[in-house]
């Protein structure tokens, strides 16, 4: 059965394509080695099957029209909810949807600073988790219900951000399904999902909310709330107070200044020496805290110094020269 997504549109052929947005994703899937896509972008696509003949399906238009799509993402800053403060409209193929949502929630955000003992350097502390918020942003345009007029709707307050999508979970998944880590779920939106999974954006289908969940952990007093309502779906990620330090202190143990770097180094070499090393055996490695690894592996992509390529499970470290 295919899905929505799959089938042929009556209004676009390939003519109305963008090659270059095209040509743009076949370059990251190949950098990302999920799939290896060689030949023209026409081909490519072919290939995906995203297109035959000059047909073209719903999804190839959304990921890679010249225009913009017809379904808009509503962003707004609010004071309460009758108040708005800053409100903007986005009407984009989806990729470039996901970037430009991001950006706009990252100019919201406030920042907290830490000194870490380094007087030159600082962290820059975003008031949310920036992967979770990322997910969150996937999970409205790859699966919302494209049959339903309703606009994927994103409200910042001072203490919360909510994501609307039109349409419920898709198939027998339930809220309470999603609050386990060992459901199976489906998409609404085959093709669309599998071009952003090509990309290494996602992971398998299923796996989003646990890696939402994994990052609100590190933010002591946030919370994570989802559920259906009228229409559509809703998530909810809160707080009651701001995040303003990464350092992890247990009994006497502190990490601090000249420490802080000589950790730092161990981990980017440990990164050096085995770039497809897990966070799991880093900890095994080091005898730090899970949260202790990834706080130390932050700080030296904060710094520059080590890049992730690819997803978390099946991608590796590079170290920036």
């Amino acid at each position: 059965m295919y899905s929505w997504d799959a089938h042929f549109s009556k209004e676009y052929t390939i003519e109305d394509l963008d090659l270059d947005k095209v040509q743009r994703f076949i370059d990251k899937v190949n950098k990302v080695g999920r799939f290896n896509l060689q030949g023209s972008p026409i081909e490519c696509l072919k290939k995906l099957k995203y297109i035959s003949d000059k047909k073209v399906t719903h999804a190839a238009v959304l990921l890679f029209a010249k225009e913009g799509s017809v379904y808009n993402v509503h962003l707004g800053r609010f004071k309460t909810p009758s108040m708005i403060i800053d409100d903007k409209m986005l009407r984009l193929t989806l990729f470039e949807a996901v970037e430009e949502t991001q950006k706009y929630l990252i100019s919201q955000m406030k920042v907290a600073f830490e000194i870490t003992g380094v007087t030159t350097q600082r962290t820059e502390i975003l008031e949310y988790p920036l992967p979770a918020i990322r997910e969150l942003i996937l999970n409205c345009l790859i699966h919302r219900d494209y049959l339903s007029p309703i606009d994927v709707q994103i409200k910042i307050f001072d203490h919360y951000i909510t994501f609307y999508n039109p349409g419920k979970l898709y198939g027998d998944l339930t809220v309470d399904d999603l609050k386990t880590d060992n459901y199976q779920a489906n998409t609404r939106n085959k093709l669309i999902a599998e071009a952003f999974y090509l990309t290494g954006d996602i992971e398998k289908y299923g796996s989003g909310f646990r890696r939402i969940r994994r990052e609100i952990e590190q933010y002591p007093t946030m919370k994570f709330d989802y559920q259906e309502i009228a229409n559509g779906f809703l998530a909810t990620v809160s707080y009651s107070k701001q995040k303003t330090t990464t350092i992890e202190q247990k009994g006497s143990e502190k990490t601090v200044g000249k420490t802080v770097e000589k950790t730092v180094e161990k981990i980017k070499n440990i990164i050096a020496d085995n770039p497809y090393i897990t966070q799991e055996e880093i900890v095994k490695i080091t005898g730090l805290s899970r949260r202790g690894v990834e706080w130390n592996i932050a700080k030296l992509k904060t710094q520059g110094l080590i890049e992730r390529i690819g997803p978390d499970n099946g991608g590796y470290w590079e170290i920036v020269k």
